[in-house]
């Protein structure tokens, strides 16, 4: 069974950024210099979540910052799972795991600019999309999608 943390040291950080690069850079051909900000700096910096493999290996992660514009909105980003993870309802759990501790920490929503090709998987968690259109974010088609937590 996957276990899911909040990341609380540096090197479970790393191993974050090591699935978001296999994701997001090598996958999706994301600039890194462009995926990787200051929320990455330190483990403090974001609320940082990591999926581990039964053999404690890193599987997926996400992370949410409070979003500037609605204080009672959590503003979910970078969830990655890795390739040979998916299908497992990992990305489902991985969601709950952020939306549980956005939520203890003062959230009534949480809002996330999920990639169009994922669009349906975010529905099927309960999010709605609100933005009118579909926009490039990274070179990549993106919708905002909403939740009341």
């Amino acid at each position: 069974m996957m276990k899911l943390i909040e990341v609380r040291t540096t090197e479970e950080l790393e191993n974050c950024l090591k699935v978001r690069k296999e994701v997001f850079v090598k996958e999706q051909k994301v600039p890194e210099e462009i995926e990787v900000d200051e929320y990455d700096r330190f483990p403090e910096a974001c609320s940082h979540w990591l999926a581990l493999d039964e053999e404690d290996r890193p599987a997926g992660t996400g992370r949410w910052i409070f979003y500037d514009r609605e204080p009672d909105t959590a503003k979910l980003q970078r969830l990655a799972v890795l390739s040979r993870h998916r299908g497992s309802g990992l990305g489902a759990r991985l969601l709950q795991a952020l939306e549980s501790s956005a939520k203890d920490a003062g959230a009534n929503y949480a809002i996330l600019d999920g990639q169009c090709h994922a669009e349906a998987f975010y529905i099927k968690q309960g999010y709605e999309t609100i933005s009118e259109k579909p926009f490039l974010d990274a070179g990549i088609w993106h919708v905002r999608m909403r939740k009341r937590l």
